[in-house]
């Protein structure tokens, strides 16, 4: 059995993330483009960059403090869930207020893309 270092697992989680950005971006262009306009789509691209990186940043507190004992892996995972959360918050509260950006969409795909990378974080939390 192997064991794959932090920054290998790290990787991996963000080409997985990456991925489902793609993916969620991909499946929500027509839609969103259909209900929104032209100006829904660079908020809809905005709002999925914005759940990836804020997937990375609950992402590196996982790997790369070690947790042997249940207490450390929960105060660990905690920790991964609030640097998200606070994250998300500024970055969409800074594309909100930039002007940049069609709110609803915006909002609605920050959501979505937050929803649709907690498999990802739960999965590096509990495998590695």
């Amino acid at each position: 059995m192997t064991t794959s270092t932090a920054s290998s697992r790290f990787a991996g989680f963000l080409a997985m993330g990456v991925a489902v950005a793609a993916a969620i971006a991909a499946l929500g262009f027509l839609p969103t483009r259909r209900f929104a306009g032209d100006a829904g789509v660079p908020a809809m691209l905005a709002g999925c960059a914005i759940g990836l990186i804020s997937a990375a940043a609950a992402g590196v507190p996982l790997v790369a403090f070690g947790a042997e004992t249940p207490e450390a892996r929960m105060k660990r995972s905690f920790l991964a869930m609030t640097a998200r959360l606070g994250v998300a918050v500024a970055l969409g509260a800074a594309a909100v207020l930039s002007g940049l950006f069609a709110t609803q969409p915006l909002l609605l795909w920050i959501g979505i893309a937050y929803v649709a990378m907690l498999p990802l974080e739960v999965r590096l939390a509990i495998y590695g």
